[in-house]
C-alpha cells in the first residue's frame, strides 16, 4: 500500500471498558496493530483520499481535501454493539493529492485499493471530491477480483459524472471507467440512484443512454418510492458478480448535507440512501466503497459529516466478507 499520511489518533466518549461500551475510536486498528502479513485477517480497511483538485477542475467549491479527517472524527464516537465490535477494521491513513497532481494520487490510491481487495478485505475509502471514484475503480480493475467477472458500479448521486473534458475531474470518473473497460473489451455496468434532472444537461442523459447506464431520478427515489428503489438496486446487484458502491453526499437534501461541493435543491432522503447502502453491504458482492464530496468548510453543525459517518457505519457493520480467490 502507498500511503502519504498516517492516521491521527481518534478520540471520543469513554464510558468504560468492555464490549458494551465500545465505540469506533476504540475499535479501529492502526498501522501499529497489524502488518501486511496479517492483512488477510481484516474485514475492512479504511483509507482516506485527501483531494479536491478534481472539484477545482470541475469548477466546484473547494474544501473536500479536509473531508477524510472530518469523516473519521464524526465516525469516532459512534457506538458499536458487541457483535459489530468483533469485526476487524484498520485505518491505514491518507493518500494526498499534492498541488494539481491528481492522476498520480489516483494511481497511488488504486495500488492501495487493489492490495486491500487482494487480501480479501473491503476497501472503504473516505474522499475527497468524486475524483476519488476513478482511483477506487482503478484499484478494482487491477485487483484479482476483476478477472473474468462482471463488475458493477452503484452510484448514489445527483450527477452522472460522465462529462467529457480535457482533464480528468470530479465530473469525469465514470466516463473514464466505462471508456477504459470498452477499450479493453471487458464488461462494466453502471447504475445511479438520485439523478437530478436540472443538474444534468441533455448531453449527459444522452451519454448515459450511450453507455446503457441505468438510473433513477431523485423524484423517483423518495420515501414513498422505497419499494421501487429497492427493486432497482436489487436487480442491478443481481446482474453483476462484484460490486463497487460510491456515495456522493450531494445526493442528500441540502438540509441534511449542506457541506458538499454542490448542495442539492431537492435530494434523496437519508433513509432511502441508507436502504440502498444496506442492500449493497449485505449483498455478499461488495468489494469496495467510497464516500465523496464532504466539504467541511461549508458544513453546518457537522450535519454532513454525521450523515457521511452514518453511511460509513452502515457499510462497515453490515458488509459480508467474501472470498475473491
Amino acid at each position: 500500500m502507498i500511503i502519504d499520511r498516517a492516521p491521527e489518533a481518534l478520540t471520543g466518549r469513554d464510558d468504560g471498558d468492555g464490549p458494551e461500551h465500545n465505540r469506533w475510536f476504540k475499535q479501529l486498528l492502526t498501522v501499529d496493530d497489524f502488518t501486511p502479513e496479517n492483512l488477510k485477517s481484516l474485514d475492512a480497511v479504511l483509507v482516506g483520499f485527501a483531494s479536491d483538485e478534481g472539484v477545482r477542475r470541475n469548477k466546484g467549491r473547494q474544501g473536500a481535501q479536509k473531508a477524510p479527517a472530518a469523516l473519521r472524527a464524526a465516525l469516532a464516537n459512534f457506538a458499536l454493539t458487541p457483535d459489530q465490535g468483533e469485526r476487524k477494521t484498520a485505518d491505514v491513513g491518507d493518500v494526498v493529492t499534492a498541488g494539481n497532481e491528481l492522476e498520480a494520487a489516483q494511481s497511488r490510491l488504486a495500488d492501495t485499493v487493489a492490495t486491500i481487495i487482494d487480501a480479501g478485505a473491503l476497501a472503504m475509502v473516505f474522499g475527497g471530491g468524486h475524483e476519488v471514484a476513478f482511483g477506487t475503480y482503478s484499484g478494482i480493475a487491477q485487483s484479482s477480483a476483476r478477472a473474468q467477472q462482471r463488475v458493477g458500479i452503484l452510484n448514489l448521486d445527483a450527477h452522472f459524472d460522465l462529462r467529457s473534458a480535457d482533464q480528468p475531474s470530479s465530473g469525469t470518473p465514470f466516463r473514464q471507467a466505462l471508456e477504459q473497460e470498452a477499450a479493453a473489451g471487458t464488461e462494466l455496468s453502471y447504475a445511479v440512484v438520485g439523478i437530478s434532472q436540472p443538474s444534468n444537461t441533455q448531453i449527459l442523459f444522452d451519454t448515459a443512454d450511450h453507455f446503457d447506464v441505468r438510473y433513477l431520478l431523485d423524484e423517483q427515489s423518495q420515501t414513498e418510492n422505497l419499494g421501487d428503489v429497492q427493486r432497482f438496486v436489487q436487480d442491478f446487484i443481481d446482474s453483476v458478480d462484484v460490486l463497487y458502491l460510491t456515495v456522493d453526499l450531494d445526493v442528500l437534501p441540502a438540509a441534511v448535507a449542506p457541506g458538499v461541493s454542490a448542495p442539492a435543491a431537492f435530494g434523496v432522503p437519508l433513509p432511502v440512501i441508507l436502504s440502498c447502502v444496506r442492500q449493497a453491504a449485505t449483498s455478499g458482492k461488495l468489494i469496495a466503497a467510497d464516500i465523496a464530496e464532504l466539504n467541511p468548510s461549508f458544513d453546518i453543525d457537522g450535519r454532513t459529516a454525521r450523515s457521511a459517518a452514518r453511511i460509513a457505519h452502515t457499510v462497515l457493520t453490515q458488509h459480508r466478507k467474501i472470498n475473491h480467490d
